[in-house]
């Protein structure tokens, strides 16, 4: 396509340049949008760089390589500007070629162009099987789903899991909480610990239980109780329109023996010592991202969760994976340092583990916020907002926010059928270009297969803009994959979007006195409808046909 085409031959000229200078030309050449009042396709800040290495003003470097770069095929040309970026701008030739394999071939359009082919797992939801799926994990499954399928079109080897904690200290409070919910069913004493589950799910749990849960001890109902939620966390994930490739229940480390086989590895590599009865993980010191030392086995010989995760992270190395990328919720953000430090200490380099954090979900009706307790049992679910305004617009706002920042998710705005709602005004796009195109063909105007459009008849500005918009597509891919988080991919839609409503008011598409002028506008339509089709399936939304 044709940035990654000008990115590469440009890259070949200014190192060819550099050389000469005997400088080793580190910088790659990236690529910049320009403000609105420039008028260029492109901005390259690469002069920047060099003139910082070479110790010369950017301006001078920027002018010296005007040249160079104005050579690369599709360049029409190529202007230096303060205080030192290239401004290029593209034929319309170029963009015409690039639109024709756009709509040709859109499949291709960003596949496979990642530098590095990685073998990834990518782990992500994984909540205590304990309670219903909350608004945060569907936040999480977004972010999961939409980076697999981006990641995939980059060229990289995706795996996804779902780690389910069915070991310890929540699974035995979920048999007690179950227990207590089950014996006031039966007009028995109950008693809830204080720490216990609320919330009307818990008596759900308790009512389905069978007849022999009568001789039933705590450990039973929570076993139970796991199985109920578990199912009930499947079911959400689906009709959230996911499949994992597997969900790892944290008991199979256990019955395998492999905290016991990560914990020999670690001493086999020296990384652990014995201390006061415990056993610990020398996380601290020097180049270290975490602040101490910590507990892998505690004095009375139980293991901690961290050597449990340590297990769990060697087991994803065993299986082949060299980048291992978990999504947490914001209340782990503290437990990224030593998780980077102990997945490190088995003997793999530290950028092999990589933590994405999202933080909370906040729900709004218009400006007044919806008040949830936790704690109380008193939460909006997932299942609850998908059936209120619908798998589309879930996944859509989920994605739009990049995971570090807060979402305000508005309920009212996200049923809303007007173009306010982001969703509904990039599916409008694709629904209103279903109809020019039905329109077409009552008309005959539809070109058959074999005719190539005459794409130089497109000379409006507005369709330059959606062409150069249309060449962006797999840049926006590259920083996803950059970010590690589809959020640029919506942004670039509702941009796309906005290109195309001005272009509909202002150019008649169909129009059968201009047939060759029809045939060339519905060639520029067919390439926003694919990359916004491409796109939207990425994000796991639908492209409606009409709306």
């Amino acid at each position: 396509m044709i940035l990654e085409q000008f990115e590469q031959q440009a890259a070949r000229a200014l190192r060819a340049w550099a050389a000469v200078l005997d400088w080793d030309a580190a910088a790659r050449v990236v690529l910049a949008q320009p403000p609105g009042h420039v008028q260029a396709d492109i901005s390259l800040p690469w002069p920047m760089a060099a003139a910082k290495a070479l110790k010369r003003k950017p301006l001078d470097v920027a002018a010296e390589v005007r040249a160079l770069v104005a050579t690369v095929p599709g360049v029409e040309s190529v202007e230096p500007s303060p205080p030192g970026f290239l401004n290029v701008r593209f034929s319309a030739e170029a963009l015409t070629r690039n639109l024709a394999e756009v709509a040709a071939h859109p499949e291709r359009h960003g596949a496979g162009d990642a530098p590095t082919k990685r073998s990834i797992m990518l782990e992500f939801v994984s909540a205590n099987p304990t309670g219903p799926v909350h608004l945060a994990s569907g936040r999480a499954a977004t972010l999961g789903v939409s980076l697999a399928r981006i990641l995939r079109r980059r060229g990289h080897k995706v795996s996804t899991e779902n780690y389910v904690n069915d070991v310890g200290r929540q699974v035995d409070l979920l048999g007690l909480s179950v227990k207590a919910r089950y014996d006031e069913l039966h007009g028995r004493p109950a008693s809830m610990p204080e720490d216990g589950y609320q919330g009307g799910y818990i008596r759900d749990v308790a009512a389905a239980v069978p007849a022999e849960a009568s001789s039933w001890g705590p450990a039973e109902f929570g076993r139970f109780g796991v199985e109920k939620m578990l199912a009930s966390h499947q079911e959400d994930m689906r009709s959230f329109g996911l499949e994992f490739d597997r969900w790892f229940r944290e008991s199979e480390l256990h019955g395998r023996k492999a905290l016991d086989k990560a914990l020999e590895k670690l001493r086999g590599l020296g990384k652990v010592y014995d201390k006061d009865g415990a056993v610990w993980l020398g996380t601290s010191g020097e180049g270290s991202d975490d602040d101490k030392d910590r507990v892998l086995v505690r004095s009375d010989g139980r293991p901690t969760y961290f050597l449990a995760d340590i297990a769990y992270h060697q087991d994803k190395l065993e299986r082949g994976f060299d980048y291992l990328v978990d999504i947490w919720g914001a209340d782990h953000h503290g437990y990224v340092p030593r998780m980077k430090e102990g997945v490190a200490a088995l003997g793999v380099p530290k950028d092999t583990f990589h933590a994405i954090i999202h933080q909370l979900v906040h729900l709004f009706r218009g400006k007044e916020a919806v008040k949830m307790s936790k704690r109380a049992g008193e939460f909006i679910t997932l299942r609850d907002l998908v059936a209120e305004v619908g798998l589309d617009a879930c996944r859509f706002f989920f994605a739009m926010r990049t995971p570090n920042s807060h979402l305000n998710f508005d309920i009212e705005l996200a049923k809303k059928k007007t173009q306010e709602n982001p969703v509904y005004y990039v599916q409008y796009v694709h629904a209103r270009i279903a109809s020019i195109f039905r329109e077409a063909a009552k008309l005959g105007l539809s070109a058959p297969a074999e005719w190539t459009p005459d794409l130089e008849r497109l000379r409006d500005p507005s369709e330059r803009a959606i062409m150069m918009k249309l060449a962006w597509f797999p840049e926006t891919l590259a920083l996803c994959e950059k970010e590690l988080s589809p959020h640029p991919l919506p942004i670039y839609l509702m941009e796309l979007a906005g290109l195309f409503h001005p272009f509909y008011e202002r150019c008649r598409v169909v129009d059968k006195a201009e047939p060759a002028l029809t045939a060339a506008r519905l060639e520029l339509c067919a390439g926003v409808r694919a990359v916004i089709a491409d796109s939207l399936g990425l994000l796991g939304v639908s492209a409606p046909e009409a709306m």
